[in-house]
């Protein structure tokens, strides 16, 4: 392969939570195997790479983001042999590899944390983030927990808090500590050695914190809400300044960035969340210099809107520069996106078809959610039935992490819709109404919303201004109705997206444009107008 080749700028990722992608074994959760059985179907969908989320050694308190060793397959997923055996299959198939690491925090049963928490004389015993109470015996500030209550647990061994952004069970790591950053290096030689194409970078803006521990002031009235988080935690009602994403946060990634580019073509993808998760995730990439791609919450967090696309795509583009960003409208951490945007909107094929048309055209890479290919809804799923921490805490007014894990279905009349043969229950249950969307169903309908995901990554990938090119607004005075031009040399693509659920008529000069009918949907024009159906979306070359 050519050197520093920038095989990620513009590539379609696909994002694989492997407890739920195909289960090998038998024992109703997904694994390594499972995998590897299934990355035909990603090749075919056009997909360049894959993001795989952890299967590292875990006690499993929050789904393997709790790692207890970062070198080890956990046994639920199988062994090193079989992630080799996936890595060499991958390649084979030309899909880049790219898994999660977990920098920030590591479960409280790893060997470092049972090491620090000893004593403060320990070999590590600065390895996590301790400090003294308050003379009343409080935590040292007032930093909140994405999973609720205080950011900071007592250890009675140490007689001191340590902070947790998660679970009390993990622990922050502390990155001004010049042996841990050297341990999570080797951590990523290892990886890199073997294969691997890159890393998909868990909650990277909470790497750093404020030497101070000073206390985050409240969020303004004239701040808006975080969309990495929802109204309902009271950690929204803060302005993170000093819990995150501090100024040396930078220095931190330019170091990371500084030690990978040692590994030819590879790829760091960062999470940018915090107070504002765009300006995050523009300032967390430069090219040669920091991260290749990261991506934000201002679309995956939202309900899409009109406001919620231009607001936030024109942001971005406002700041990045000559970063690169990966865009997508879901992933394991929120609700499915059909079901997000408008639960109520009765052509589900639609609404899949146009938000798939919609990501895949912005500026930047895109990672499909597994799931996304096939339009499946959120999961509606009793309390008895939810496992995950956040979701239960939460409850009801935030159901949404267990019900975008559904296993995946295959085969719409195999047990357990083809995800495994066990006999009793999967780790999550399968909805009825997804096994009816299964792949071997839609493979066989040329209107499918997993043949209209096939059919638009292969025009995309054939495209350069599509894939690689400059993006542009185009002022529409219609309400819900946007456009872009996107252009490389003498190539120029108009897009143009209905963004509500009622038909829309606007004027424009169709002079020089012809239209691009195989992609299209739902929508129709004449010399001087353009009529699109609810979520309904065209293509047209502009001529040179």
């Amino acid at each position: 392969m050519e050197k520093n080749s920038e095989w990620w700028r513009g590539c379609v990722m696909y994002q694989v939570y492997p407890r739920s992608y195909c289960d090998a074994n038998g024992d109703g959760v997904g694994d390594l195997r499972g995998i590897i059985g299934k990355l035909d179907y990603i090749a075919k969908l056009g997909a360049e790479a894959i993001w795989l989320s952890p299967f590292f050694k875990s006690p499993m308190k929050d789904f393997g983001y709790d790692i207890s060793d970062y070198r080890a397959v956990d046994p639920i997923f199988g062994s090193i042999q079989d992630f080799k055996d996936l890595l060499e299959r991958a390649h084979d198939l030309g899909l880049k590899i790219l898994i999660d690491q977990v920098w920030s925090h590591t479960s409280d049963e790893h060997r470092w944390f049972k090491d620090s928490r000893q004593s403060r004389d320990s070999h590590m015993a600065d390895w996590y983030v301790w400090a003294d109470p308050q003379p009343d015996g409080g935590p040292p500030n007032n930093w909140l927990s994405y999973f609720g209550g205080p950011a900071w647990t007592w250890d009675a061994r140490r007689e001191q808090y340590y902070l947790h952004h998660f679970l009390s069970t993990q622990p922050n790591v502390n990155l001004h500590n010049p042996d841990v950053v050297q341990e999570i290096k080797n951590t990523a030689a290892y990886w890199l050695d073997m294969g691997v194409d890159g890393f998909r970078l868990d909650t990277a803006h909470t790497y750093i914190y404020d030497k101070q521990l000073r206390s985050n002031p409240a969020r303004g009235h004239n701040q808006p809400w975080p969309t990495d988080i929802p109204k309902s935690n009271p950690m929204a009602r803060q302005s993170r300044i000093y819990s995150m994403n501090t100024p040396e946060n930078i220095d931190f990634i330019e170091e990371l960035r500084a030690y990978i580019n040692g590994w030819d073509d590879r790829c760091l993808l960062a999470e940018a969340g915090g107070n504002d998760a765009e300006a995050e995730a523009a300032k967390f990439v430069k090219t040669g210099k920091r991260f290749h791609m990261a991506y934000s919450f201002g679309l995956v967090g939202s309900n899409m809107s009109e406001q919620d696309i231009v607001g936030t795509v024109t942001r971005v583009e406002e700041l990045i520069e000559d970063g690169w960003m990966c865009w997508s409208i879901g992933n394991h951490d929120f609700k499915r996106a059909i079901s997000r945007v408008n639960p109520h909107y009765s052509d589900k094929v639609a609404l899949a078809r146009y938000l798939m048309a919609l990501g895949l055209s912005l500026r930047g890479s895109f990672c499909i959610y597994q799931g996304e290919e096939l339009g499946l809804p959120q999961a509606e799923l009793a309390f008895e039935d939810l496992v995950d921490p956040y979701d239960i805490m939460l409850y009801p007014e935030h159901v949404g992490r267990d019900g975008c894990r559904t296993p995946m279905p295959w085969m719409k009349s195999a047990p357990n819709a083809g995800f495994s043969n066990t006999t009793s229950k999967t780790w999550l249950p399968i909805p009825t109404e997804h096994a009816g969307l299964a792949p071997d169903r839609q493979e066989k309908d040329e209107n499918s919303v997993l043949n209209a995901y096939r059919e638009f990554i292969a025009w995309r990938q054939s495209s350069p201004a599509m894939k690689k090119g400059d993006f542009k607004f185009v002022n529409i005075p219609t309400d819900e109705i946007i456009a872009f031009i996107r252009s490389d040399g003498n190539e120029q693509v108009l897009c143009v997206f209905n963004t509500g659920e009622s038909e829309k008529s606007c004027q424009y000069d169709m002079t020089n444009l012809t239209p691009i009918d195989t992609i299209s949907h739902g929508i129709s024009h004449d010399n001087d107008a353009f009529t699109v159906a609810p979520y309904g979306y065209g293509f047209y070359k502009i001529a040179a």
